[in-house]
């Protein structure tokens, strides 16, 4: 903001009316909670769509999930194998840096 309308602003802002009733008007407490209101409900039907939303999405990870584990499954010859040689890995690992 630049300076002259800064000093414009202040100026009429001193000029105004001081004897500007202290009250609300006429019904703005009734439109402020009727909208209040309608906000509320429609947060509750936001919240749903997120939940559905997490819930879709979430269900989509663990299928892919499971096609690639059910891919990995198929391709080896036995059921065993898949996972012998990152234990033997591990192993060798954890017995390097425990023992002798």
């Amino acid at each position: 903001m630049r300076n002259s309308d800064l000093e414009r602003l202040l100026r009429t802002a001193a000029e105004a009316d001081r004897d500007q009733p202290n009250e609300m008007p006429f019904g703005f407490d009734t439109r402020v909670l009727v909208g209040w209101r309608s906000d509320l409900n429609r947060d509750f039907v936001d919240v749903g769509r997120l939940l559905r939303r997490a819930v879709l999405l979430s269900l989509a990870v663990i299928a892919f999930a499971g096609a690639g584990v059910y891919n990995e499954l198929r391709q080896s010859e036995e059921p065993g194998d898949l996972f012998l040689d990152q234990y033997a890995i591990a192993d060798t690992a954890i017995s390097d840096a425990v023992g002798p």
